[in-house]
């Protein structure tokens, strides 16, 4: 059995335009080759593109002035001022340009065999209160009956083995559950809390494996560390260094765990954000930004979700890492797809 775990070393030049950065026929054709046939996102408010609009949540970005760069200026329920990485990863491969929310009641047969998202915005592997790792994966079994009416048993397996499965989520364990309310440090130290987010992962991977799913990438942890939000309650500009140490740690386990998963024919990918996301933050010139440490929204240091409702924003979107105090901008996550596109390109095929 083939299993890809690798941290893409070399960089490839980000400061370059996403066109110019991946070769979209070379993606395609690999694609084609290798009879890929849409993407399936799990996850956090990284990836969610509106599934918390229909939950009973605080956690909920369908207001301006989230969204005010997604095309005609619509909020979507996406934590961003236009699209996230998602989309843009699904744009390259040629599938669509959004990836649809499938909680989104006016979802369509076109959407549900292109790409769809059972991320939730606030979720994590130990996060309840909103869609659950476990619930999505739920959420996955209703999806895989959905297109076996559409396309019958056969086309429908083939589908979904032949996805791109996205798993992007454990930030939220960490600063919400460990942190910021210190539920889960009271009953673990912090190595004891990674081995234990790693089981959840590891339980999720082989829950994906045993409903189809043969080809996942695994998104690592930002340098949350150095979101404006945790500069603001640590108090300190500077990044935190314990914080984002403890993302370097995890992510080194997420690729260990990753070698134990083989199965035949699973192919598993994972997705280094942490190095590109600090690069922004510490050379922000290098990437055509201006400002790496308050977000756009507001005063950028600490709004995010409902206390950045009907804020003012920056003039020029494009010169932030950061969109608002938690989550970056359209361009930054453009670039994070680039980064993530080179990597599929060069290792998952």
């Amino acid at each position: 059995m083939s299993v890809i775990v690798t941290a893409l070393l070399l960089a490839i030049p980000l400061c370059l335009s996403y066109a110019e950065a991946i070769n979209y026929n070379q993606l395609r054709l690999m694609a084609a080759k290798h009879n890929m046939t849409c993407i399936l996102v799990f996850g956090d408010s990284t990836v969610d593109p509106g599934n918390n609009n229909y939950l009973s949540t605080l956690a909920k970005s369908n207001f301006l002035p989230y969204g005010e760069d997604f095309y005609s200026g619509h909020p979507t329920g996406r934590f961003c001022n236009g699209r996230l990485t998602t989309d843009f990863i699904a744009e390259a491969f040629g599938y669509t340009d959004l990836v649809r929310a499938f909680l989104d009641p006016a979802i369509t047969r076109k959407d549900l065999l292109h790409g769809v998202s059972f991320a939730s915005a606030a979720s994590g592997y130990t996060v309840s209160n909103v869609l659950s790792i476990s619930k999505q994966l739920d959420y996955f079994r209703h999806y895989k009956n959905h297109i076996r009416n559409l396309v019958g048993t056969k086309e429908s397996e083939e589908i979904v083995r032949n996805a791109l499965v996205i798993l992007s989520i454990g930030t939220n364990d960490f600063l919400l559950n460990y942190y910021v309310v210190p539920t889960r440090s009271r009953q673990y130290n912090i190595e004891q809390y990674q081995n234990y987010l790693i089981s959840r992962m590891k339980k999720a991977i082989k829950t994906l494996h045993s409903l189809g799913a043969r080809k996942v990438a695994v998104v690592g942890l930002p340098p949350f560390g150095c979101m404006p939000i945790v500069r603001t309650l640590w108090d300190d500009i500077k990044c935190d260094a314990e914080l984002n140490e403890v993302a370097v740690s995890f992510n080194s386990k997420i690729q260990r765990e990753l070698k134990t998963l083989a199965r035949p024919s699973f192919t598993s990918v994972f997705v280094d954000i942490y190095r590109v996301v600090l690069n922004a933050v510490e050379s922000p010139n290098r990437y055509g930004f201006v400002e790496a440490l308050k977000g756009c929204c507001g005063s950028g240091t600490y709004e995010y979700g409902k206390t950045c409702k009907d804020l003012s924003t920056c003039s020029d979107r494009t010169k932030y890492v950061f969109w608002d105090a938690v989550h970056p901008t359209e361009r930054m996550y453009k670039i994070i797809a680039d980064d993530a596109l080179q990597l599929i390109l060069s290792y998952m095929f």
